[in-house]
């Protein structure tokens, strides 16, 4: 895999600890800006939509940039707002800088995925994605603990600076790696590009994401609770248990992106069996402590293992829209993630366990959903055959 892949994937772990770290920091933002902790949980939802939203916006407004350009003005805008909300005092403000963070987060990884499969040869699509995606997972295990680290100690201002910080090496990373131009410099016709959006396999593939992906939020939102008030463990092992599932969900891409390309079948034909299962068993035997926490472990590898086999088929459905592709994956995966924690919290009022039983259900609807269209989403390349 080429070194610019592993700088891509950096500053997506900036940008996916940002993402995460707010769980952690949502009393302390309440009390210092004087709102309930409820509507200090709108920063939470306004990121996610702003990635649903940005994504594809997004990615249509930078087409014909170079690359490069346009990864360094996503991730310089997205420093800037995290310095603006280091600063401000008013929640509102705060607020706007998470939507505007969020469309900078959803131009930097539809670009950067599109980036990504340039980089490499069209049967390693897979390969390159899980490198990125490690970024992510990497900031699961390690960003987001340090985070609310830095929260807890140096206030929650901190933890912004640190992020704009952080964007600095990134922006380095990408002027070094990423070549002025990737193959993409005569984009095609947006509206050609749009039009793949009613292919059926492009269609299904992103479904199959989204409800994957929703089902993995759905459960990973509302964990804490589970550790503290089902499992009966002191507060400080929710840290664990988040570490665990970053770990796992690191492993998962990493195995998965070895054979996503040549044997995705293998993948989701095992893994999303065995993802539905270990749903089913979290919920079931929340209650006792080990077998909770091996659970959080694997089913953070097939979480994400079988997630980003399932991302890695959109950037193959849409090879046709080079330049929108990355932005269709992106929405993809937040659609899910802002869709699943809206359901979890809804079944928290049947037991905290219930958002593992919503999870249950999204993953079971998307191996029906696959089976169904088991045609639809064949793999259209040799290269993608399993």
């Amino acid at each position: 895999m080429p070194f610019s892949l592993y700088l891509l994937a950096l500053a997506v772990f900036v940008m996916g600890t940002s993402e995460f770290m707010l769980a952690g920091l949502l009393p302390a933002i309440a009390s210092d800006l004087d709102v309930s902790v409820g509507t200090a949980g709108l920063l939470t939802s306004a990121f996610a939509v702003g990635m649903v939203v940005g994504a594809p916006l997004m990615a249509a407004f930078a087409r014909r940039w170079p690359p490069r350009l346009a990864l360094i003005a996503c991730l310089l805008v997205f420093a800037g707002c995290h310095v603006v909300g280091a600063l401000t005092p008013t929640f509102s403000v705060l607020l706007i800088t998470r939507v505007l963070s969020a469309l900078a987060n959803a131009g930097f990884l539809a670009v950067a995925l599109t980036t990504a499969t340039a980089l490499v040869s069209a049967d390693r699509k897979g390969r390159a994605l899980a490198v990125l995606l490690s970024g992510t997972t990497i900031a699961t295990v390690a960003g987001v603990p340090a985070g609310a680290l830095f929260g807890e100690t140096l206030g929650w201002r901190s933890t912004f600076w640190a992020i704009a910080i952080l964007c600095l090496p990134a922006v380095l990373g990408v002027l070094r790696g990423i070549p002025k131009t990737t193959g993409h410099n005569a984009p095609s016709s947006l509206r050609r590009e749009l039009r793949e959006l009613t292919s059926p396999r492009l269609l299904i593939a992103m479904a199959l994401g989204a409800l994957v992906n929703g089902g993995t939020f759905a459960a990973f939102t509302f964990l804490a609770p589970v550790v503290t008030d089902v499992a009966h463990l002191d507060a400080g092992w929710v840290s664990v248990a988040l570490v665990l599932f970053g770990i796992g969900s690191f492993l998962g891409v990493t195995i998965a992106g070895r054979l996503s390309d040549r044997h995705p079948g293998l993948v989701l034909g095992i893994g999303g069996p065995l993802l539905l299962a270990g749903w089913i068993a979290m919920a079931l035997t929340a209650a006792h402590p080990l077998l909770l926490l091996a659970l959080v472990l694997l089913q953070g590898m097939l979480s994400f293992g079988v997630g980003s086999t399932l991302i890695a088929r959109v950037l193959y459905a849409a090879s046709d829209a080079p330049t929108m592709g990355g932005s269709y994956a992106t929405a993809s995966l937040n659609i899910g993630a802002a869709l699943g924690p809206v359901l979890g919290g809804v079944a928290l009022s049947a037991g905290l366990v219930a958002p593992m039983w919503v999870a249950a259900g999204l993953t079971a609807l998307a191996l029906v959903v696959a089976v169904l269209s088991r045609r639809s989403i064949a793999p259209a390349s040799a290269g993608a055959a399993g």
